[in-house]
């Protein structure tokens, strides 16, 4: 399978440069010099990287098949993406989507379905679509979520109180039925 690691913005400079919207959470690992990349679209690449360097808060990829600002235009809003069968797994890792559609559950007792999963600098947030409609955010955290069981379809919450009460209208002040003053 692939996974999607960056996205390529504009061209760098006249040596074929090019800046990237990082999509891993280990940039260090992906990114790294003679890494094989597949691009969609496909007639754009393969891609092999030259070079790796950020630019204050803004990664710069060069690669052994652009050697010129003309050919790093031509990249403008390709995806990168590397094999997974590629990648050492990491036990207590997933993609998102490995998680998406997977059941919630807490105490035993469906309460919803993964819809996906928000990589944040601090920690990452699984999105679940509960029973009731309503997107509710956990964190991500073994504290939180103890057991996630990808061959099982599911995965076990330990909210802590009124996580799944959050957002609904009641804890928010608002009228069940949506009408009444305001």
């Amino acid at each position: 399978m692939q996974l999607q690691v960056a996205r390529i913005g504009k061209p760098h400079g006249i040596r074929g440069e090019v800046t990237v919207q990082v999509l891993t959470d280990a940039p260090e690992e992906r990114f790294v010099v003679d890494a094989e990349f597949v691009v969609e679209p496909a007639r754009l690449g393969p891609l092999t990287l030259r070079s790796a360097r950020w630019n204050k808060e803004i990664l710069l990829l060069g690669f052994h098949e652009v050697p010129d600002r003309n050919r790093a235009e031509e990249l403008r809003g390709a995806r990168l993406f590397v094999n997974t069968e590629d990648v050492e797994d990491d036990e207590d890792a997933w993609y998102e989507h490995e998680l998406v559609g997977l059941s919630v559950l807490v105490d035993g007792r469906e309460v919803g379905k993964v819809s996906g999963l928000n990589t944040m600098p601090a920690q990452d947030l699984l999105v679940v679509e509960a029973l009731d409609g309503q997107e509710v955010l956990v964190p991500f955290v073994a504290a939180i979520v103890p057991e996630v069981d990808v061959q099982g379809g599911f995965v076990v919450l330990t909210p802590p109180a009124g996580l799944f009460e959050l957002n609904s209208p009641e804890a928010a002040g608002e009228p069940d039925d949506g009408g009444g003053e305001r």
